[in-house]
């Protein structure tokens, strides 16, 4: 006896069933089919009902099991070429930012940049910035990028889009000053070939739970 297009049983020389399965779904369209072919064959009535529960099961956790399937981690794919370039601008920023290389890490900011920080506040200008650099961080504090975080957007027409999470330390101070930790984004624009950062939210700041 066929099912149809989705799934079948077929009656063996031996007198035993087999199925052939065109798709998870099959198992739903010869469900009804198949107890119809049994009840027909003389098959017990009173072992149907729990032939019934058998039965039903089956296409149910195949269902689950398609769904499992559907949702599992799938295999990340290789960085493109905009995420390497963007990484490798996030690791020369920082690098110059660690070093207090003000004249390099300003380099990758427009004159007239606007950072937006939840604490800090408003700065405005690129000179502004590595002032504030130069006064709040150097020698005091160190960046590190949260490995895994890191996600590039092309912006088409302008440049693109970088954001992730990174961690603030102290190396002169870690006994009395907790790690922080905040997420950013960077507006990226790339000018005639070369990429500079014309905005900055800085964002969600705390102290990494010790």
């Amino acid at each position: 006896m066929r099912g149809g297009d989705s799934g079948s049983f077929i009656r063996r020389a031996d007198g035993h069933f087999t199925r052939e399965d065109h798709g998870t779904f099959g198992l739903l369209a010869t469900y009804t089919e198949s107890l119809s072919f049994l009840e027909e064959s003389g098959y017990s009535m009173k072992k149907l009902p729990a032939l019934r529960k058998t039965l039903l099961l089956v296409p149910l956790l195949s269902v689950l099991a398609a769904r499992v399937d559907a949702q599992s981690p799938q295999s990340t794919t290789p960085p493109d070429d905009l995420f390497r370039t963007i990484a490798a601008l996030d690791t020369a920023l920082f690098d110059a930012f660690n070093r207090c290389d003000l004249e390099k890490f300003g380099s990758f900011f427009v004159d007239d940049l606007e950072f937006y920080h939840d604490q800090g506040g408003v700065t405005l200008g690129r000179q502004s910035l590595t002032e504030s650099v130069k006064t709040n961080i150097c020698g005091k504090v160190t960046r590190e990028l949260v490995p895994g975080t890191l996600q590039v957007y092309p912006m088409n027409g302008y440049g693109a889009i970088e954001m992730g999470v990174h961690r603030f330390h102290h190396p002169k101070a870690e006994a009395t000053e907790a790690v922080g930790e905040g997420r950013f984004v960077h507006l990226w624009q790339n000018k005639d070939g070369a990429w500079k950062i014309t905005r900055v939210l800085s964002y969600d700041h705390h102290a990494v739970p010790k």
